[in-house]
């Protein structure tokens, strides 16, 4: 990331995510009472007074506790603070100084990166924080987060420790691609595999990523944002607000993708959860892969695959555009050719066609296939073009757009599909009356 890196840390449930939150100006880290919400590292890009960076909010640090997760969170939240050019060290102004906050203190000391002391959930401008000289991290700042308190002091001083980056020269060329599906489907395993780091927490526990974590690298001279998600529950299961608020995460993931990966655990093969997500997938229009993952584990002969693409047809009949990809995240087979079939598909999905040729294949359609007749009244196509991408929508006008039947309008998508490579991306064909069409004739 050429953005400079400001990281926030601290322990559990002093207001990290409320401080990352409104610094980036959006609710992106999930904020809840509950100690241990945010569990890996979140980046958001902000802009304050002609600095552009980047932000990362971590889970909380708790040396005290041995449980697994919270030592997957400390290694989190130590990486965090390794490529950080300033720290932002957030501690209870309410609750004092406590064991962790020393050990936070002593670590951050050991980092030599510039850090900035953020006394959090004092309300009044006047209240001090003296006790809090004792870290000897230099003077704490005053804040509350909450309340919008002490914010831009925060932010000046951690400026001072910033690189200037304009912004302009920052490209959103960037394939977007979202990792979605089941909880323990293996997703933030095969995005480790692709960055080839230890990117967000793996775990054996399902639902170990609550918040959609993005990544941004480079592969083959290409520019991708990974974007790992939470396990999508189905909504009976969906019992806490905050795996709640992670299910919309997901969901808003899908929606800023170019292409998504759709993890499915090939142990388990296509569940009827894994079809719902598929299916919120193709209602966004999204270019997509289902990835069959753990294929490690699956004993095959000639005729595995063969099977599996079988019983994938069969329950995807609603997007018979899917691509499939056998892979194992564990061992990195196949891995990485999912970004070349990503680069593919994206390209797909951004393909325009002429409108003279868009016309040809819809009137040697029509030739071969007459449109439907109702109530004794034919339906006529006049004129096709292509409106826009992304997916890649089809504007055809007709003297009558009620008659079209939508076993006519399937056989145009088709052979749309046959005429050009939309292979991964789904494609829409919208039919409007003669007179909707001046906006299509400048």
């Amino acid at each position: 990331m050429s953005k400079p890196l400001l990281a926030i840390v601290g322990r559990p449930n002093v207001g990290k995510s409320t401080l990352f939150n409104k610094i980036v100006g959006k609710r992106i880290s999930i904020s809840h009472n509950t100690p241990g919400v945010t569990r890996d590292r979140i980046y958001a890009d902000a802009s304050w007074c002609g600095y552009n960076f980047t932000v990362i909010d971590t889970g909380g640090i708790e040396y005290k506790s041995e449980d697994m997760m919270w030592k997957h969170i400390r290694t989190q939240a130590e990486t965090a603070i390794e490529i950080a050019d300033c720290i932002v060290f957030v501690v209870d102004g309410k609750g004092g100084l406590l064991p962790d906050d020393y050990a936070i203190a002593d670590m951050l000391r050991q980092s030599h990166k510039p850090i900035v002391l953020a006394v959090n959930k004092l309300d009044n401008p006047f209240e001090t924080a003296y006790e809090f000289y004792e870290l000897g991290l230099g003077d704490p700042f005053v804040l509350s987060a909450e309340h919008n308190i002490g914010i831009g002091d925060i932010l000046e001083e951690a400026c001072k420790h910033l690189k200037k980056v304009d912004e302009a020269a920052e490209n959103d060329d960037a394939i977007k691609i979202a990792v979605v599906g089941k909880p323990n489907a293996g997703k933030s395993s095969l995005v480790n595999k692709i960055l080839g780091t230890k990117r967000t927490i793996v775990s054996e526990v399902a639902g170990t990523t609550r918040d959609a974590i993005d990544s941004p690298f480079e592969h083959g001279g290409d520019k991708y944002l990974l974007i790992d998600t939470a396990g999508i529950r189905r909504k009976r299961s969906v019992e806490e607000d905050v795996e709640y608020y992670s299910v919309l995460r997901a969901f808003g993931a899908i929606k800023r993708a170019d292409v998504v990966f759709i993890v499915v655990d090939a142990e388990e093969g296509l569940t009827e959860q894994d079809v719902k997500i598929a299916g919120k997938v193709h209602e966004e229009g999204k270019a997509s892969i289902v990835v069959m993952n753990k294929w490690d584990k699956i004993e095959k002969d000639t005729h595995t695959v063969e099977v599996f693409n079988k019983d994938l047809k069969e329950k995807l009949k609603f997007m018979d555009y899917f691509v499939p990809a056998y892979v194992s995240a564990l061992t990195g087979k196949r891995v990485e050719k999912l970004l070349d079939e990503a680069k593919r598909i994206a390209g797909n999905a951004n393909r325009r066609i002429a409108t003279s040729v868009v016309n040809d294949v819809i009137m040697n359609l029509v030739a071969m296939n007459e449109p439907p007749t109702k109530n004794g009244r034919r339906l006529k196509l006049f004129f096709a073009t292509q409106a826009s991408v992304c997916p890649p929508t089809f504007v055809v006008f007709a003297n009558d757009s009620t008659l079209m039947h939508f076993s006519y309008l399937r056989y145009l998508e088709n052979g749309l599909r046959e005429a050009f490579d939309f292979e991964g991306t789904p494609i829409r064909v919208i039919v409007r009356d003669k007179t909707d069409d001046t906006q299509y004739n400048n």
